[in-house]
């Protein structure tokens, strides 16, 4: 059997309708992967990865066919260059300087955009652990000492935020499969009811 990236054109199809019909029911990707990986059996990390991947690869015939008319494509994200990370991290060091939260911070630098806000805060919390002492560096610019334990503070502020949008991205999901269910049982019901009436 023919497969793409890993996946039987079967599966593709598979998770390019599913994907296809949640969007025009509002649903997000995340949700669908999440939702997806459910019914697949599959990691969502990795129907994530395949659904991008699969989209990447336009340059095959049987992908182009599968991906005809769904109106589907991937958001080409740009990376932030050097002079925007510390620009970034600037500002966030800066807010918190006010006394105003790493949480509040990353959303007024997002324009509320939530997108955005996350990527602000995975730079952020990415930078924080894996280059330290660019964040120092640059709380030193900002006129902060990290003596008093300001970093552990921020770095702390970050793990809370990280963790509260986790939560609310799992409740979320919680009420949407409760609303499904709910639904699918519904809609059981009345093709019962309907039965019973012929």
């Amino acid at each position: 059997m023919n497969k793409i990236n890993g996946y039987t054109e079967e599966e593709a199809k598979s998770l390019v309708e599913y994907i296809a019909e949640g969007k025009k029911r509002g649903q997000t990707l995340s949700a669908l992967f999440g939702s997806y990986a459910e019914k697949s059996g599959r990691a969502k990390g990795s129907v994530r990865n395949y659904y991008y991947a699969l989209l990447r690869s336009t340059g095959d015939g049987r992908v182009r066919q599968i991906l005809r008319g769904k109106n589907l494509h991937a958001e080409k994200i740009t990376p932030f260059t050097e002079e925007e990370t510390d620009r970034i991290l600037k500002r966030i060091i800066a807010e918190k300087q006010k006394g105003v939260s790493v949480r509040r911070a990353v959303l007024n630098l997002s324009g509320g955009d939530d997108r955005l806000m996350l990527r602000y805060q995975n730079k952020y919390r990415n930078v924080l652990t894996k280059q330290p002492e660019r964040i120092e560096k640059l709380m030193r610019e900002c006129g902060l000492d990290d003596s008093g334990g300001a970093r552990a503070r921020l770095e702390e502020e970050i793990n809370g935020l990280y963790d509260r949008l986790a939560e609310s991205l799992k409740a979320e999901n919680k009420k949407l499969t409760a609303l499904v269910k709910r639904l699918t049982d519904e809609n059981s019901l009345l093709k019962l009811q309907i039965k019973n009436l012929e």
